[in-house]
């Protein structure tokens, strides 16, 4: 298969990545049963490099072992969510601080462009549209940052945490407006030269409030 054979990886990391990156897209979702022989077979490996990059998976808490059913993908529970995002939150901040002097005005234009296609989705109720556009946003901020692995572990964290969104808590909203306007304060202030704790405290407060939306969001669909 593609990919597989000739990269240079061990046949365990292989299939761990592999494995790995169909959960984390979604391709794999809550409850998909991973099936040893049927990896093995696909990727043209044995089931030894099947069976340890499974249990990286699951001690990474991804894949979970159930009575009689197997390996499974794990489904999120709330509180694990809520955790992770507040880390994104205290990361994203840290780097969009790291990243503010980079960002020129011509990529600061970008972003407020991103912006401004985000509020003309919101008004066709193209979600799906605005959620790219918002991840483009982000995604733009991190490029600025010039500290290659914490732009890596954001990218990944938040990977996962839209791939938990998408396939587990369905239900949370974009925050539409809110996001919007979050987005057009925080490029004023990288604009404005304002001091980085202000910088920082306002990306991360903008984080924090989609933790906020998805816990009322729980609140609601318990009543």
């Amino acid at each position: 298969m593609a990919g597989v054979k000739g990269t240079g990886l061990t046949k365990q990391e292989r299939v761990y990545r592999h494995v790995r990156e169909r959960i984390l897209s979604g391709t794999y979702g809550p409850g998909y049963r991973v099936v040893i022989t049927h990896i093995a077979r696909e990727l043209d490996v044995s089931a030894l490099p099947v069976r340890e990059a499974i249990r990286r998976l699951e001690a990474e808490g991804l894949i979970v072992f159930r009575p009689n059913e197997g390996a499974q993908v794990a489904a999120s529970e709330p509180g694990f969510f809520e955790h992770e995002l507040r880390v994104l939150a205290v990361l994203e901040g840290h780097a969009t601080v790291m990243a503010a002097p980079h960002l020129s005005p011509a990529r600061l234009d970008h972003l407020a462009e991103l912006n401004e296609q985000m509020v003309e989705a919101m008004g066709r109720w193209d979600s799906l549209t605005f959620g790219r556009l918002n991840q483009d946003f982000h995604a733009a901020v991190y490029d600025a940052c010039p500290n290659p692995p914490l732009v890596d572990l954001l990218r990944e964290l938040a990977r996962k945490l839209d791939a938990i969104r998408r396939t587990t808590f369905v239900h949370i909203p974009y925050r539409g407006d809110a996001a919007v306007q979050e987005h057009h304060a925080l490029i004023a202030l990288i604009r404005d030269g304002a001091p980085d704790e202000q910088v920082e405290a306002a990306a991360r407060q903008h984080k924090l409030n989609t933790l906020e939306t998805f816990r009322r969001a729980r609140e609601e669909e318990q009543r």
